[in-house]
């Protein structure tokens, strides 16, 4: 029987405006995950009946009373509530040492502070981490990262997105990262010191899910702009792996005409799908891998057994 887990980020609308190069968001649209996408994640949880992991930025959490509301509600039903730092850098792979375990800290404790329960696990903000990030975290107190992601066509789009976002004088702050990365194992493993693409000794890696020999990306952006049909052939052969790692956004809940995000639609072509049609793309996937026997777990279940 072969263990899924599905991880939620829930980076808010100024995360995309930094990796579209644009001005920082105002008005009600800049707390739309939050406000809207969030409440719409959790009753879809509900409905399909399965423990998650939430990857929580700490100082949204600090500043958005409804959001710890939401995040004690969702701890207490047996959803774990995970670190994605405090301010969601994406340099955060390039700051020194004192630097990184700052914001690894200080995401840990807003959690606790909040929520009640200290997070384990960590996601680095863009999926960027390095063996030396991932030490800090170790050192910090995490059990597990969760920031791996081997995927060659997310590679190459980042790659182009930001190539192309340069040449028209908008800076990303998405940052490439080490193409090593896309030969890093596809199962839970422990951490080399040649880097986050080796087997080791050191901290426990979660990878995020890719399929088959291409190394498709399984994770909710993809998904739902594929449509029912070809991600549930996806989620078919994702079924046969030992461990899925099913990694969403908040955004993959919002809905632009009903959040006012109808201005990102251009540079997110997620935006242009409605809220109800991506829920219907995530339940196909995730009935299929139910239906074939999967068991659901929170990452931090899966790490327990990991490291048994």
């Amino acid at each position: 029987m072969g263990l899924l887990c599905i991880s939620i980020d829930l980076d808010e609308v100024r995360c995309y405006h930094e990796i579209h190069g644009l001005e920082p968001p105002s008005g009600p649209a800049a707390g739309a995950i939050h406000r809207a996408a969030l409440p719409r994640a959790l009753h879809f949880l509900d409905d399909v009946g399965i423990p998650a992991t939430l990857f929580a930025v700490g100082g949204d959490v600090l500043e958005r009373r409804a959001t710890g509301e939401l995040l004690r509600s969702a701890a207490s039903r047996g959803h774990e509530i995970a670190n994605h730092t405090m301010n969601h850098r994406y340099d955060l792979a390039l700051l020194d040492a004192r630097e990184q375990a700052r914001e690894i800290r200080d995401g840990a404790e807003a959690i606790r502070e909040v929520v009640g329960v200290r997070p384990a696990g960590l996601r680095a903000p863009g999926y960027n981490a390095h063996l030396g990030l991932l030490d800090v975290a170790a050192d910090c107190g995490m059990t597990y990262d969760s920031s791996v992601f081997p995927c060659p066509s997310y590679w190459a789009a980042r790659a182009l997105a930001i190539g192309v976002k340069r040449s028209r004088g908008r800076a990303s702050m998405a940052l490439l990262g080490d193409p090593r990365v896309l030969l890093a194992p596809l199962s839970p493993y422990r951490l080399g010191r040649d880097g986050v693409w080796s087997r080791g000794e050191g901290l426990l890696e979660l990878p995020i899910s890719v399929v088959g020999p291409a190394r498709l990306p399984f994770i909710g952006t993809a998904l739902t702009l594929m449509g029912r049909t070809m991600a549930g052939t996806l989620a078919r052969r994702a079924s046969s792996m030992g461990f899925v790692n099913l990694e969403l956004h908040g955004i993959d809940f919002a809905d632009a005409e009903a959040d006012g995000l109808g201005y990102l639609k251009r540079f997110q072509p997620d935006l242009r799908l409605s809220a109800e049609r991506k829920r219907a793309v995530l339940e196909r996937v995730v009935k299929t891998l139910l239906d074939r026997g999967m068991q659901p777990l929170t990452l931090l279940e899966a790490a327990d057994r990991a490291l048994v």
